[in-house]
């Protein structure tokens, strides 16, 4: 079998465009070619990669198998060539980054890890102190990168989406809201809620299930620190609302049950806000492609 990359790109634009025609779109040639080559890449491979006669065209369990390899190497890839453009473009310049969302230096750290090795002449700084006003002083050029899960419309910024996660209820295994398959915001009147020390309007328990319904927790805990939150909450102190990515180490644990919000469950997203005459910079390119593709491997585990 011989694979190239624009198999793996042709897999993941129908998987993500749900149908041949848009991807073709996504890809910029026409349906034709590109049945043509899903014909040839099914010829190859031996087996069917997507299922006919559903709309959207959904992917079979061998198309899913070249589905997770084409979200493995092509991010690599593209990060590669970032870094060769880099060569061409220069490499000098500066990131400093304000977070409006606490829990988001769990995943931000690996992402500017690895960005420090293709771009070490960068001045990289994070300014947590700026986290509520920090659309304003990206405005005023204080900082060059914002995490938001709030977009706005501001004349000459660009929020460009980084990823969806979703926030989980997360008790002792003990509690006696573990008996049920998710939770509402009913289930939080009795509790004690243990959150960050941040404003109720950046929690997207309270933005997303306990405002709209007018429910309000027999307490709230306020904690800095993640590892002290699960702490608490294993000690059945009180329970939590965190996102996915948070936690990814406990999910298996026996000492913790981690449930949706709502029976549907609740998505967010996440968004970096730049300065439109940045977005393009070579440097800001590749930290949000990272930005897009890091946190997605601490969600799966």
């Amino acid at each position: 079998m011989h694979l190239e990359f624009r198999h793996l790109r042709t897999i993941r634009a129908i998987h993500e465009a749900g149908g041949v025609g848009k991807a073709a779109d996504m890809l910029n040639i026409t349906q034709s070619a590109l049945s043509h080559q899903l014909k040839g890449l099914e010829e190859q491979c031996g087996v069917e990669l997507f299922v006919r006669r559903t709309k959207p065209l959904r992917l079979s369990s061998a198309g899913m198998k070249l589905l997770r390899l084409a979200e493995d190497v092509l991010p690599r890839i593209d990060a590669l060539e970032d870094e060769f453009r880099a060569l061409v473009a220069g490499k000098s310049g500066r990131l400093h980054i304000a977070i409006e969302c606490h829990a988001c230096f769990e995943w931000l750290f690996p992402v500017l890890d690895k960005f420090r090795h293709a771009w070490p002449d960068v001045d990289v700084d994070i300014r947590p102190g700026l986290a509520f006003g920090a659309l304003p002083a990206l405005v005023r050029e204080e900082v060059d990168l914002v995490v938001s899960s709030d977009p706005e419309d501001i004349p000459g910024v660009t929020f460009t989406p980084l990823f969806d996660y979703e926030p989980r209820f997360v008790a002792a295994a003990t509690h006696p809201l573990a008996a049920k398959p998710f939770v509402e915001a009913e289930d939080f009147r009795d509790e004690v809620l243990i959150s960050y020390p941040v404003d109720r309007t950046r929690l997207d328990v309270f933005t997303g299930l306990l405002t709209p319904a007018k429910v309000e927790p027999r307490a709230i805990r306020q904690v800095e620190l993640t590892a002290v939150i699960l702490l608490l909450v294993a000690s059945g102190r009180g329970v939590a609302v965190l996102p996915d990515w948070v936690l990814r180490e406990v999910r298996y644990s026996s000492d913790y049950v981690t449930r949706p919000l709502t029976e549907g469950g609740m998505t967010r997203r996440l968004y970096a806000a730049t300065r439109a005459e940045d977005t393009t910079k070579p440097f800001m390119a590749h930290v949000l492609r990272l930005a897009r593709t890091e946190p997605v491997k601490l969600q799966r585990g």
